[in-house]
């Protein structure tokens, strides 16, 4: 797949096949790109937690919140949950990373999941002080992001839309999951 394929193809997955496991080296192999990646200033302030145990995955699911636009569906059910997550964190002795750092890092593990045949869903919406608490994580260390990583259940497609025009991904009867982007020359100032 080229580069452009693979961007296409990394679409945010809330539905995941429960039959398939994600184990604690897949996610230390995604966090090990983190590393290669710009940081502002350098600082690498980020610090993640990964997470594949059944136990924990199921403390950590009840801590977050998985879909703004789909009003009726608490998450994915039993048998469609993922399996790891891995869990972004500022590290306070460091300073905060930049805004840029935490969506490049957040990017770079969305594609190298989707280039093994994962899938994420790049979630900042927690309880943050439950996550900590799941975790025992030091005070020094905020929560800014978590990440379900798995093997993708469902379809999701892309919907051309205008600039202006409804953004609100949602579901149809068949459970295809639309997403609406803006085509690109919508996106342009100097047309």
């Amino acid at each position: 797949m080229n580069f452009k394929e693979l961007v296409k193809s990394n679409r945010t997955c809330r539905r995941y096949d429960g039959t398939k496991s994600i184990t604690r080296q897949d996610l230390l192999d995604l966090v090990d790109l983190v590393r290669y990646t710009p940081s502002g200033m350098n600082k690498q302030a980020l610090r993640f937690a990964i997470v594949a145990d059944e136990e924990t995955n199921a403390k950590i699911f009840r801590t977050l919140f998985w879909a703004g636009y789909i009003k009726d569906w608490d998450g994915p059910i039993e048998g469609e949950r993922p399996g790891g997550y891995i869990l972004g964190f500022e590290d306070t002795n460091y300073g905060k990373p930049m805004p840029e750092d935490i969506g490049i890092a957040a990017q770079t593990i969305a594609l190298g999941a989707r280039a093994e045949g994962k899938a994420v869903c790049i979630i900042k919406s927690f309880k943050k002080n439950e996550i900590k608490e799941v975790l025992g994580i030091a005070d020094n260390l905020n929560p800014i992001l978590a990440i379900p990583i798995g093997y993708p259940l469902e379809e999701v497609v892309i919907d051309d839309i205008h600039a202006g025009d409804d953004i609100k991904y949602y579901r149809d009867q068949d459970q295809v999951h639309h997403v609406p982007k803006i085509v690109t020359e919508d996106l342009l100032i100097n047309k």
